[in-house]
């Protein structure tokens, strides 16, 4: 039987830069749907921290636009040149949409493949997004959900989930807010040991939480001075770079939040030979591997959970509160939710 849509759906949407989104009825997207797209009933929908970038206006977004790059839901129609999914299937939704396929990136290296030159979109940042009861979404970049893994835990996973992983380290810069708690548990799950700096009181005892062996403010008195081999910085205050200190001689840190600008000592990049190495989420086979560890090591997303579109406000307010542990999460398909604590599966 097949499934009704509706045509207008509720939204936030970013219609002014540096204004609050705006919460409305819209059209319904998909109607005319193209051939490698689906349409997805999204169940929950993530904040992040690049949102905030979306709403000032720094990500060349065109307005109006429909917020959020984190989603999960279920389809409800399918491309014709999709084969891999169809209706009421589980799904992680790709911010990345209609990459090329055609030049080096595209083509080399599946650590590489996000970086498309001619990409056409980001969900949440230059096409809409998943703060919406619907979203169109690229059917070859999506990812099927495994069995036991809930929409709740999904939807963090689509850019902070797949960003950490894409990058992870020994050391983490900021270990306790939605990309560190979620690092620290990835690292974990291959055998890595991770250390956690964090400023915030609520960070550290998250990251706590997730596993770490060793909560510090001295990376070095931790590792008896051997120091990490390197360190990943998820941080966005500007100077959080500058714990590169902490990585060994020659080290590496890969850089991922996006402040204004990354200030690290002079001394630490000329006399200690550091190592300085940007990353963009991952591949979607990456993502693919990132959901099987999820599943299999019951990766624990922390989340801040609201009901409803019309609680966006309140998830913004947290987030930016300096209060918050882990990832503000939107439920936006309710029956979706209780169809999954009706399955019977052990959910993560």
């Amino acid at each position: 039987m097949a499934l009704q849509i509706p045509d207008k759906m509720l939204a936030a949407q970013v219609v002014q830069f540096k204004k609050p989104y705006k919460i409305h009825e819209v059209p319904t997207g998909g109607k005319d749907l193209n051939e490698q797209v689906i349409l997805a009933k999204i169940a929950v929908a993530s904040l992040c921290h690049t949102d905030g970038m979306v709403s000032e206006g720094i990500m060349g977004t065109k307005l109006p636009g429909v917020a959020s790059h984190e989603g999960a839901g279920t389809v409800v129609k399918v491309g014709i040149a999709i084969k891999e999914f169809k209706v009421r299937d589980r799904v992680l939704c790709s911010l990345t949409y209609h990459r090329c396929g055609e030049y080096a990136d595209c083509q080399g290296p599946e650590q590489d493949r996000q970086y498309c030159a001619n990409v056409g979109g980001y969900l949440g940042v230059t096409i809409d997004g998943s703060f919406a009861e619907y979203a169109v979404v690229d059917g070859r970049e999506c990812c099927m959900l495994p069995d036991n893994l809930n929409f709740q835990s999904a939807a963090p996973l689509a850019c902070a989930g797949i960003t950490v992983w894409g990058c992870l380290s020994v050391a983490l810069v900021g270990g306790g807010g939605g990309l560190r708690h979620l690092g620290v548990q990835f690292a974990k799950a291959l055998g890595l040991k991770v250390i956690a700096i964090d400023a915030r009181d609520e960070g550290l005892s998250l990251a706590k939480e997730c596993g770490k062996e060793n909560i510090v403010e001295e990376v070095k008195k931790t590792t008896d001075r051997k120091l990490a081999n390197a360190t990943l910085d998820v941080s966005d205050h500007e100077s959080a770079a500058a714990t590169s200190a902490a990585t060994k001689m020659h080290g590496v840190l890969v850089q991922i939040a996006q402040p204004t600008n990354v200030s690290v000592p002079f001394e630490e990049l000329i006399f200690r030979d550091t190592r300085i190495h940007g990353s963009l989420t991952s591949s979607r086979g990456e993502c693919q591997e990132m959901l099987k560890v999820a599943s299999k090591n019951k990766i624990c997303v922390k989340t801040n959970p609201f009901n409803g579109i019309k609680e966006i406000p309140k998830d913004v307010e947290l987030a930016h509160s300096g209060r918050m542990q882990g990832k503000p999460v939107i439920i936006i398909d309710n029956e979706a939710i209780q169809n999954e604590k009706k399955s019977g599966l052990e959910m993560v």
